[in-house]
């Protein structure tokens, strides 16, 4: 019997011929990461085992992304610890503020996180790295701290779900309404420990930006990572990126699947996920009188550059509803110059939204964004928990930037396909 690719990949870092659902194995990691709220905890954890050196300093990444710019002296405390923690162990991969972004972002920019490889990060949304064919799992700070120390992980190998996907996108739909379509179907538990291997047709034409998406988001159905194989789309991206040679893995034709989801992209339609959960799913047409206060377009899941050209396509020569602010983030350093040679952050401007550098502070209620009692936020962001941006009183929906950026000319939640005078 043959392996899927999750499968394939911990077979290759173990030493074994095969590997099956079930079975504990102790694999070889290829890249760790962890950011300015999960490294200072996983510090700790490192020292208290008594490890001195991290397995291999141009193996791992430190990124301060969540509370940065510093809020306060505790998020400036944090960023310490790691920044002394990275100088001490010549970290090759510490991203300074203003140098680099968001982790999920950054990483993939920077060619570190690779087809066939297995990537453990100390945030749930390392599955990001997913997209590009690597095996790509989050953990706790204590599991992070073992994997500095070692570059091993042990783990259980997931049972994979197979997600085939046949279509065409639609115009104003993208990976974003996909995969929260996708968790609509399932529940935010109805994958819990699986592995969501994406294959099938259509993944010919969906850009690299929305498969990342989509592996970012597989978290919130509870799986353990979610993957897309390695096809040109990838190679070509990591032609002239990657950090060191790679070899990717693709699963066997008489592989095994736990269970088999049809998805046809070409019938989804724009979405937004309702408050309190990812997984509470409509089409954003069925939720257009609901008002909102405050717009956020960016995030690990939807700051990349075809995230900010769909918002800033919508946004031009428009101005933003009076009693809405919105917010806009490019994931990094390198979008955010690009998104300036393009003319977008003048478009952003001008329609009446506020510009920040890389950070993930509104995402997770941390600073520039959050809510008061009773306010509504439609966000690009992952999740949409009670409280998770704010007030326990606020809500948040979720959506693509597309959604997002129609709904703030109207001020309430509000389908692309609605305004026909965009282009």
């Amino acid at each position: 019997m043959g392996m899927t690719l999750t499968e394939k990949i911990i077979a290759a870092h173990c030493g074994a011929e095969h590997v099956a659902p079930g079975q504990f194995v102790t694999a070889k990691v290829d890249f760790a990461l962890a950011n300015d709220i999960t490294a200072p905890l996983a510090i700790e954890s490192f020292r208290k085992m008594g490890a001195t050196t991290v397995f291999d300093p141009s193996r791992v990444a430190l990124t301060p992304d969540h509370f940065t710019p510093n809020k306060d002296i505790k998020a400036a405390t944090q960023a310490k610890i790691m920044r002394e923690f990275a100088r001490e162990q010549r970290v090759v991969h510490y991203f300074e503020v203003g140098r680099a972004g968001i982790e999920h972002v950054t990483l993939v920019e920077q060619g570190l996180t690779l087809p066939g490889e297995i990537v453990i990060g100390a945030d749930s949304h390392t599955t990001t790295y997913g997209a590009v064919g690597a095996f790509a799992a989050g953990v706790g700070s204590a599991d992070l701290a073992a994997v500095l120390a070692a570059g091993e992980i042990w783990l259980m190998v997931p049972a994979t779900i197979r997600v085939e996907m046949t279509g065409k996108l639609r115009r104003w739909t993208s990976g974003k309404d996909v995969i929260l379509t996708l968790i609509g179907r399932l529940g935010v538990d109805g994958a819990t420990y699986k592995a969501l291997e994406f294959c099938g047709p259509a993944i010919a034409a969906l850009a690299l930006d929305d498969r990342l998406t989509m592996a970012n988001m597989a978290i919130e159905a509870g799986a353990k990572n979610g993957v897309f194989p390695a096809d040109d789309v990838v190679l070509d991206y990591f032609r002239t990126r990657a950090a060191r040679p790679f070899r990717p893995q693709y699963a066997d034709p008489d592989a095994a699947y736990e269970a088999t989801i049809p998805l046809d992209v070409s019938a989804i339609v724009p979405v937004v996920a309702m408050p309190h959960l990812p997984s509470n799913v409509k089409p954003a047409a069925e939720a257009r009188d609901i008002r909102i206060d405050q717009v956020v377009i960016g995030s690990c899941t939807n700051g990349r550059f075809t995230d900010m050209e769909t918002a800033a396509k919508i946004l031009r020569g428009n101005k933003i509803a009076p009693d809405v602010r919105v917010i806009v983030i490019p994931g990094s350093m390198e979008i955010y110059r690009r998104c300036l040679d393009a003319g977008f952050i003048a478009d952003f401007v001008d329609a009446g939204a506020f510009v920040s550098g890389p950070t993930c502070g509104p995402c997770l209620g941390g600073h520039m964004g959050v809510l008061a009692e009773g306010e509504r936020a439609l966000a690009t962001t992952n999740r949409n928990f009670l409280g998770r941006m704010g007030h326990k009183t606020s809500e948040v929906y979720l959506c693509g930037p597309a959604v997002a950026a129609a709904s703030a000319l109207t001020g309430k939640i509000t389908s692309p396909e609605e305004i026909g005078g965009a282009a």
